[in-house]
């Protein structure tokens, strides 16, 4: 009997990021006794830019987070001063992509709003928003900035509605009404011009968002999709869910026929959710558990296998959600590729985390650092709005990136009470669908009682101060 032997040969493909690693800040560096909000909601309560960290705290009777210039490192006192204008708990926050010092938050109490950050940080609590957007039912889960144009946001509510929202008028100018469920993740292409995501209908959808029709949709009955990632420019997507077996799975999928996976890899057995970060510059994937401390790279390629594993950094601290550095806010000097603001529940800490390419040569690593999506929008909101896309405008990383942009943002005058879009006023009386909506639409309407009242008083006020002016013009010796 002969017996084949088969010639063992480890797959190795040559790739420069092979050796990347996890770096940890020094204590000093990281942002200490923060009170990280205790919200079970799936997202990152984490946001961060070249210039500001922003993380969603515990709070009473309302929704705040916390706003930390980079620089102030250390231990936050307990009465830093904070962003606290909305009546409920703040879900998600995002930094606008092109103007530094400007941040959107939804919250519980259905509302969007737009702060402006001064120069500097924040000296007292801030409770005006420049901008209050109105016109989910529900509370709403999910902010995103379009990634190529200025001032367009989208958010998705409770009420399984996605709305686009001009902030040059202040208005929701279109309304994408697709899914049957609660909307999960949201994701763009690199230019804009697509939308995708995964829903609690088990559905992945990819939508054309100006006109919200839906062109590809996968019913993902097996691979139960959680988080939904564009990669770059390669009409690929990737999910993170859960296998019919309860493992945690990633999935890869052609966007343009989703009626199929193109690979199914199954990571591990842990609960938690898997949260998906691409590096279109890089080609790097790193997939970070929500409760548990690892953090693993792979790299993605256009031929099979499509997806190559690097390796992982690990931690036996667990994060509660990550915050992501914009690429023009690294630390080029050190190959810095990536980083983490990792969430720290349980320490009250906020942890840096630097994803480094190990390189002897102190000059700039040209190959690492392609020229990237800058600080530029490419659109204006009617351009995009009019059916234009265009490439994100391109900057080099080598050298001058760290200037600011020149861009304000101007909040539009708002008198307009009624919201329509599509033909349906948004802002029409939507009954309450549980106790924690009744109890926001009663203290909503207490507040706006207690505001009719004090406008009513002040015109009593000024109404008897005419009476008596006109009864003194009436004595006046002049008129006898």
């Amino acid at each position: 009997m002969t017996v084949t032997k088969m010639a063992w040969r480890p797959q190795y493909r040559s790739s420069k990021f092979r050796n990347v690693y996890g770096k940890v800040a020094n204590r000093e560096h990281c942002f200490d006794g923060i009170p990280i909000t205790k919200n079970v909601h799936d997202n990152h309560f984490c946001a961060v830019n070249a210039r500001f960290l922003a993380i969603v705290t515990e709070s009473a009777g309302g929704g705040s987070f916390l706003v930390i210039p980079l620089e102030q490192t250390g231990r936050i006192e307990p009465n830093h001063p904070k962003v606290c204008g909305h009546q409920g708990n703040v879900l998600d926050i995002k930094w606008n992509p092109f103007i530094d010092n400007i941040i959107a938050s939804c919250s519980e109490d259905t509302s969007v709003r737009i702060w402006e950050i001064p120069e500097g940080g924040l000296k007292r609590n801030m409770t005006e928003a420049l901008l209050e957007l109105h016109g989910h039912s529900r509370r709403v889960g999910l902010v995103e900035w379009h990634p190529t144009t200025n001032n367009i946001l989208f958010s998705a509510g409770y009420d399984y509605k996605v709305l686009i929202w001009n902030l040059d008028v202040g208005e929701p100018v279109k309304m994408i009404d697709c899914h049957s469920d609660v909307i999960l993740c949201m994701s763009f292409n690199t230019d804009g011009s697509l939308l995708t995501t995964t829903c609690k209908d088990k559905k992945l959808r990819v939508i054309e968002p100006r006109s919200g029709r839906v062109l590809q949709e996968a019913n993902c009955k097996n691979h139960r999709v959680n988080r939904v990632v564009f990669l770059g420019n390669m009409k690929r997507l990737l999910t993170t869910g859960v296998s019919r077996w309860n493992t945690r799975q990633i999935a890869l999928w052609d966007q343009e026929d989703l009626s199929m996976p193109l690979i199914e890899e199954e990571i591990d057995g842990l609960s938690g959710l898997l949260f998906p970060f691409y590096d279109a510059d890089t080609h790097m994937l790193y997939l970070a558990g929500k409760g548990d401390g690892n953090i693993r790279y792979y790299e993605i390629s256009t031929e099979k296998p499509y997806l190559s594993y690097l390796m992982e950094f690990r931690s036996p601290a667990p994060q509660k959600g990550l915050g992501v550095m914009p690429k023009h806010g690294l630390d080029v000097s050190a190959c810095e590729v990536f980083r983490f603001y990792k969430l720290v529940t349980l320490k009250g800490l906020i942890e840096p985390i630097s994803m480094i390419v190990p390189r002897r040569s102190d000059s700039y690593q040209e190959d690492i650092y392609p020229m990237t999506p800058g600080t530029e929008p490419a659109l204006t909101p009617d351009e995009w709005l009019g059916g234009i896309n265009r490439d994100p405008v391109l900057m080099s990383l080598k050298e001058g990136y760290k200037k600011s942009s020149k861009m304000v943002f101007k909040a539009p005058i708002k008198e307009k009470k009624s919201v329509v879009v599509n033909g349906i006023d948004l802002l029409e009386n939507v009954p309450p669908r549980t106790e924690n909506e009744l109890l926001r639409m009663f203290f909503r309407q207490q507040d706006e009682i207690r505001r009719l009242k004090e406008e009513l008083a002040q015109k009593d006020i000024r109404i008897r101060q005419l009476q008596l002016e006109l009864k003194n013009l009436r004595n006046s010796p002049k008129n006898c």
